[in-house]
């Protein structure tokens, strides 16, 4: 009887031991490193997570159908929504059409353009190379390109990585955008810099930059001696999980389920526009894809401390907003420019966010620390949906916010 149990004890530990699978607290691969975790993808769904709290529910349901309303008014041929509420990712949602005159549906994999939001996404991908410090950010630009000059000799010794990732490197705004639009060179573009007159001292005022802000892809690849897309792939895109992420013309072209470009109600081709300067706008990337970006942000040390993300997140300069979306939810108090990303502050809340436009594409990300929420849409054309939907979103969310926050999980009996 005691040989059968002692036998018994032998075959199970060998079940457990064959059965035995890593945490996710272990690599995923041999890209991860050993000191932070990596976010598996869910599986591609609409809804990802139904979160418990049923007033979260009813505010993303109210939202919803204002997104369909305006798909089905022919306020934009398709688009695509993803939400994080807390920890987890509680809605991907695509809707309409990828292109207008043919069948395909947007879904939660659909790939966009996503224009400047490639800027947080790139000031994101800083914040790990700060924390493994590879590159600090108050490093001389020149440490890392010693041949790079601003007219002014001074102002070439004072700018640092900051300067690049705020637009405070005392250049004119929007200097060459007209020339990335006709994808001139971006090596050519950066020696340009050098010869425009400043407007002030790096780090004083804030004026917004494409080339200017590619600089800091230059410093990624002079630091890692890799290619920007690599970079971004090794050390992001892939760790968290975005599997339909890239930063080239070649992979959005490759991929068959992309949302296509609109003018209005015309579908236009794919330019190659912006991908010379990926870092600033040539990023692609689908809902998923920023919703599990957005979590690792609401969720510090998922993937890196939550002081680098405190730090990306502090306001660095003054940045009058151009736009007046967020009026169409309360007042304005004022606006900064942090690292990468615009900080919204109103006289109770604070949100950090990002617009982009490129290529007829229309992109929109904003999250709240406070209130442990964000939010992501992503249109295949510009018009009013784009414009409004952040704001109509926060709105919503916060007539239903104390009633969220009063939820309690009632135990079972």
């Amino acid at each position: 009887m005691r040989i059968a149990i002692a036998i018994a004890i032998i075959i199970l530990g060998a079940i457990v031991f064959l059965s035995y699978t890593p945490t996710a607290d272990q690599p995923a691969s041999s890209h991860t490193p050993r000191n932070r975790k990596s976010i598996m993808a869910p599986k591609a769904t609409d809804v990802i997570h139904p979160d418990a709290n049923p007033f979260v529910q009813r505010a993303i349901h109210e939202f919803e159908k204002y997104i369909q309303t305006e798909i089905d008014n022919r306020q934009a041929p398709g688009a695509a929504v993803a939400i994080v509420h807390d920890t987890s990712i509680i809605f991907v949602k695509g809707y309409g059409l990828r292109e207008i005159g043919k069948p395909d549906s947007v879904n939660a994999e659909t790939i966009f353009r996503v224009g400047s939001v490639s800027k947080s996404i790139t000031a994101t991908l800083a914040a790990e190379l700060v924390n493994e410090h590879i590159i600090q950010w108050d490093d001389p630009v020149i440490k890392y390109l010693p041949h790079f000059k601003l007219k002014s000799e001074e102002a070439t010794q004072k700018l640092k990585l900051r300067h690049i990732l705020s637009h405070t490197e005392g250049l004119p705004y929007h200097a060459f955008t007209d020339l990335v639009d006709q994808n001139a060179p971006v090596d050519t573009l950066i020696s340009y810099l050098g010869n425009l007159n400043l407007i002030a001292e790096p780090g004083e005022v804030y004026s917004y930059q494409n080339v200017g802000f590619t600089l800091i892809g230059k410093v990624m690849e002079a630091a890692t001696h890799q290619p920007f897309e690599q970079i971004i792939t090794e050390k992001l895109f892939r760790p968290l999980g975005m599997q339909h992420a890239s930063a080239s013309f070649a992979q959005i072209s490759q991929a068959k389920n992309t949302a296509k470009p609109h003018s209005y109600t015309h579908p236009v081709k794919i330019s190659k526009t912006y991908y010379s300067v990926a870092p600033a706008g040539g990023i692609n990337a689908s809902a998923l894809d920023l919703a599990l970006w957005l979590k690792a942000l609401l969720a510090p040390n998922i993937v890196m401390p939550a002081a680098r993300i405190h730090e990306m997140l502090e306001p660095q300069v003054r940045a009058v907003a151009r736009n007046l979306y967020f009026w169409q939810w309360k007042p304005v108090r004022k606006s900064y420019y942090g690292l990468g990303w615009r900080i919204v502050t109103f006289r109770d809340d604070t949100v950090a966010y990002h617009g982009g436009y490129v290529n007829h594409y229309r992109s929109e990300v904003a999250f709240n620390q406070k209130k442990k929420i964000a939010i992501a849409v992503l249109v295949n054309a510009p018009g009013r949906l784009a414009d409004q939907a952040i704001p109509r979103f926060f709105k919503i969310y916060d007539q239903y916010l104390d009633s969220i926050r009063q939820w309690k999980v009632k135990p079972l009996p």
